[in-house]
């Protein structure tokens, strides 16, 4: 997928609230966030929600990520 080509995969979840969450982090931090919301309108359990980073914050992001998860 072209257009997604400069981005990186940070954050696959079920979880919307999380995906939020870890936007917010990123969002503060100065760091691009797009979420792609591939969950069923009518299941929301079914499929996830992706969050991706541009590749040049990928170390950042994890980092960050990691950080909020530990802390």
């Amino acid at each position: 997928d072209s257009l997604m080509e400069n981005w990186y995969l940070l954050l696959r979840t079920d979880k919307y609230t999380d995906a939020e969450i870890l936007r917010g982090l990123l969002e503060e931090n100065q760091i691009p966030v797009v979420l792609v919301n591939k969950q069923d309108s009518s299941y929301i359990f079914l499929g996830d929600i992706e969050v991706y980073v541009p590749l040049q914050f990928k170390e950042l992001a994890r980092d960050l990520m990691t950080g909020a998860i530990t802390n």
